[in-house]
């Protein structure tokens, strides 16, 4: 899948992934190549991007928004540092 990290300085992240982890309001979450389409908030905490089954990286992240549609997942958030 393809996945956007931006937060208002620009982008911090664009590239094909296996997947990605997420800090839910509700608690922690992945998304994974063909998922549903879904919007929810995020809080802050920690964000790590499955690059494929052995290779992470993993950004900071303050609140925001994730969206998943047809294969794309866009991640805008208020900021992001890698970590």
């Amino acid at each position: 899948m393809t996945l956007e990290i931006l937060t208002p300085e620009g982008k911090v992240f664009s590239g094909e992934v296996f997947g990605v982890q997420l800090p839910g309001i509700s608690g922690l979450f992945e998304v994974l190549d063909r998922h549903a389409p879904i919007v929810s908030a995020l809080r802050k905490g920690k964000l790590k991007v499955l690059k494929d089954k052995n290779n992470t990286k993993s950004y900071e992240i303050q609140s925001g928004f994730v969206e998943v549609m047809n294969n794309k997942t866009i991640i805008l958030v208020e900021g992001a540092a890698e970590i």
